[in-house]
Parts: structure tokens; sequence; C-alpha cells
């Protein structure tokens, strides 16, 4: 088995020599041109809150921030890192052959400033995907839109904007993870510098503490940011999209944040939820949907038959804070969004998983395994496990090709967790124990005290991560692999 070091899993910079412009996002239309040959690891600079900052990007040749392909083509990508630190990305929401997966020394070691890589591999499903490294570099926006269109939708009367959600601050990641630790001066306010108790809840524990009622502290946010953006934008000057008068619109969006979840919200329009983490759902209505770190959501919304402007927010976890986007039609006007609501978000839950049914299910077959995983962990130290161990001390999850595999999560903790996944797809089939063909997923929510049961079919050799997407749980120890055995 491979094993990561911690100097390698926390490598990141915040490299010099930025670029002076903001770059182009994607073009979701043009989907049928050739493979982009080169996607560029690089510095660039943005505007946050009327301040500059220096960030890293995902950039291809004529300066397109990430990538649209289709799924008839192969995945043909040279990777180049043009920052001044090494780096490595991963390709989440695709399967790809072990060794081409992007998590540093699970093979392929960081590539050192200058180097360049080829990847090259089938693309198994279309969807919404995204790329980003698997270090702290996350945090700096080295991540990317990576959509795979499917030609069989080619004719689809409908209008693709892609949206990317992130959390941004001026601090360091390094800086922000020593405040989380309590390595960092404590903060005026009686907090650690970085840590915030905004998301400070509690949560009814009677049932699960013998019976006596005891009320037990949920965290459900970590980390005060000092913006959330979609596309690089804050509320303040958010991305207007041009739609047509009573169009379709298919929003394919993406939490790229690396601690923060959002309820997508959509305001006047009712919302049909139509993929997860680029699978097929049954299709399922609503104005507001769950969206954790390293989930993605395809929504498709009818404009109304009028002028006008319709704001889709995304609204963080148990606060106020927020950011979002405009769908604009012609002489539609804009008005302006404050960067905070009025009344705080409730903290996620399970009812949006719980009725999701997939489109396309894992075939019908028991279990040849089962693994039970407890996550567990405090803000107190904070340090995050899996099955009490952290990455490191950690019990690879054993398993053989050609088997059906259940892993029963179990949230020991009072923070909820994305668990992610990767070389695979997993479906969700059980929450608290009852039976059901969920979505097909590779990044599921936990909230505290809850379980969730996801099956998968052992059907990629190698060793593969499997962590919570929070970015500082991941990197203070909640990790552990996927193991095939012969």
């Amino acid at each position: 088995m491979q094993s990561i070091s911690r100097r390698q899993f926390l490598a990141s910079t915040a490299a010099a020599g930025a670029a002076s412009v903001v770059l182009p996002l994607i073009n979701p239309r043009a989907v049928d041109a050739a493979i982009p040959g080169i996607i560029r690891a690089d510095t660039r600079v943005i505007e946050v809150a009327g301040r500059a900052a220096k960030v890293f990007g995902l950039v291809q040749a004529d300066g397109t921030h990430g990538l649209v392909t289709s799924a008839a083509n192969d995945f043909q990508v040279r990777l180049e890192n043009a920052l001044d630190a090494p780096t490595l990305i991963h390709w989440h929401g695709l399967t790809p052959p072990f060794g081409q997966d992007g998590v540093p020394d699970l093979p392929q070691p960081l590539l050192q400033p200058g180097q360049s890589y080829d990847y090259s591999f089938p693309i198994a499903t279309p969807g919404t995907h995204w790329m980003h490294a698997h270090t702290l570099q996350e945090q700096q926006l080295l991540a990317a839109p990576l959509v795979v269109t499917d030609p069989a939708e080619a004719g689809a009367d409908e209008q693709p904007l892609v949206v990317l959600f992130h959390d941004f601050s001026f601090k360091t990641p390094e800086e922000l993870l020593a405040g989380l630790t309590g390595s960092a001066p404590a903060s005026g306010n009686g907090g650690m510098a970085g840590h915030s108790m905004s998301g400070m809840s509690s949560m009814d524990m009677q049932g699960m503490s013998g019976g006596q009622g005891m009320a037990m502290p949920m965290d459900v946010n970590d980390i005060q940011y000092d913006a959330y953006l979609a596309n690089d934008r804050t509320l303040d000057d958010p991305q207007v999209f041009a739609v047509e008068r009573n169009g379709t619109v298919r929003l394919r969006l993406i939490n790229g944040a690396t601690a923060t979840a959002f309820w997508i919200d959509t305001g006047s329009i009712e919302g049909e939820a139509s993929a997860v983490d680029g699978n097929p759902v049954a299709p399922l209505r609503g104005r507001r949907f769950p969206l954790a770190m390293g989930q993605r959501l395809d929504i498709r919304l009818r404009i109304p038959d009028e002028a006008g402007a319709w704001p889709i927010l995304a609204l963080r976890e148990g606060s106020v804070e927020r950011t979002g986007f405009v769908l604009a039609t012609r002489g539609g006007a804009v008005k302006r969004i404050a960067p905070v609501g009025d009344q705080a978000t409730a903290a996620f839950d399970l009812a949006f998983e719980s009725s999701l049914v997939a489109a396309k299910p894992l075939a019908a077959t028991s279990a040849d395994r089962n693994q039970s995983i407890e996550i567990g962990g405090t803000m107190q130290g904070y340090s995050w496990t899996l099955n009490g161990r952290t990455w490191g001390d950690h019990l690879p999850i054993a398993v053989r090709k050609g088997e059906r595999i259940e892993l029963v999560l179990r949230n020991a903790s009072m923070m909820g967790h994305p668990m992610h996944l990767h070389g695979h797809h997993f479906q969700v089939v059980a929450i608290d124990g009852r039976r059901f063909a969920g979505a097909v997923r590779d990044t599921v929510w936990l909230p505290p005290m809850r379980e969730v049961t996801v099956a998968f079919d052992a059907a990629n050799p190698g060793t593969w991560a499997f962590h919570c997407h929070h970015l500082y749980h991941m990197a203070t120890g909640m990790m552990t692999v996927v193991d095939y055995t012969a």
C-alpha cells in the first residue's frame, strides 16, 4: 500500500508572480470541440470585496478556466505546473485507472515546478465534475469545473450554466489550519484565530444518551471566511447570465468550498434536481437544495415568460452569509443583493438525500463484504478520525476485485462530514438502517449522530483515498484508503 507523508500532504504555497487579469470562465456550449491538450496550474489575481487577491487557477492554453469535454472522447490532458511549488490535481468525479487519480503518492508524486504529466484514460460516464488540488492549495482556489457532456443530450433545448462555489480567506491555509489546531495566538473574541462560533447550535440528543435528554453542542462551521464566491465573484458584483424568456436553464453547480456547505436557493422559480455528483436521479422539484463540499448538483429551471432578473443564491449552512449569481432576460432589472441575509439557515439534514432515487442504480445484489466506519473527532484539539484512527495510523478498507462492498458510515462526532470515495461511484442504499434505492454519488453528507450505508462494486483495482471533503478535517487525520487485495 502506498503512503502519503504529512509534508507532501500539506504541500501548499502562496506563490508569487500572479497574472494581472481575471481569467474567462468555461463556455458550456463549446462541448464538441477537441479536448484541449493542456491544463496549467498557474497563479492569477481576482478582486474580492474591493481588494486584489492572489490565487491559483487551472487554465487551458487560451486562458479558459476549467474544462468541458464529451463522454465520446477519452480524457487526454497534459497537466503543467507553472507554480513555484509542487502540486498535483485530482479529477474529482472521474474514475481513472490507478496511478492517474491525482492524490500525492497514491502512487504519483507531486509535480515539481516546471514539470508536466500526461493523463490518458477512457471517460466512463458523463456528468458535472471538477478538478482540484489534494493539498492545502485547494483553499487558494486551485480548483476548476470539469464537465463531461452526454452525446445523447446534444439536441437538448436548454442553456447550460456552470458555477463553482468557494470559500475565501485573505489568510493562508496554513494560518487557518494553525488557528483551528490551537497553534496560533488567540483572537480578541476568545476564540482561535480563523475559528468561527457563528455556526454553533444545540442538538437534541435524547435517545442517544441513555434517554436523559442531554443537549450537546453541534458545530456547523469552524472557519469564518472573508468572502464566499460564485465563479470567483461575491454578491457585491455577481455574475449575471443572460437567459431567454420561457427558456430552460440547466444549472451545473459545484461546491468547491473547502469547509462550507451551502443551501442552493432558487427563489421564486421552482427548480428540478436532475443529477447529483454527475449521476442522474429521478427529477425532484423544490426551491432549496443542500450542496455539501465536493458535491455537484444539476438543476433545471424554466425562466418565466417575462422580462426579469432572478437571483440564485448559495446560503451558508447554519449562518447568514451567502453568495450567488443572477439570471436575467433582456430588459430585466438586476437589483443589489446583500452578501448577508436576515436569518441563519438550518443545519443540513438527510431529508433531500432520503428523497433521491437513482435513475441508473447499481445492479441489485447482496453485499459480499460489509465494513462499519465510525466517524469521530472533536473541536477540542481539532483531531478527526475514522474508526478511532488518523491518517498515518489508519486501517485500510480491504476489498477484492468483483466484490459488492457496503460501507456503513456512522457519524459519532458533533459536526457534519461530506465523505468522498476516489476511483468509484457508490449508491446510497440505507439511511439509519432504512433500505432504499438512493442516489449514485461519490460524496455523501453525514450529519451528526446519523448513519448512511453506501454500496459500490470493487471494479477498479488500486489503493484509493476515502476521506472527509472538509479540507481541514482531512488534513488533521480523517482519511483512509480502500485497498484491493489479491
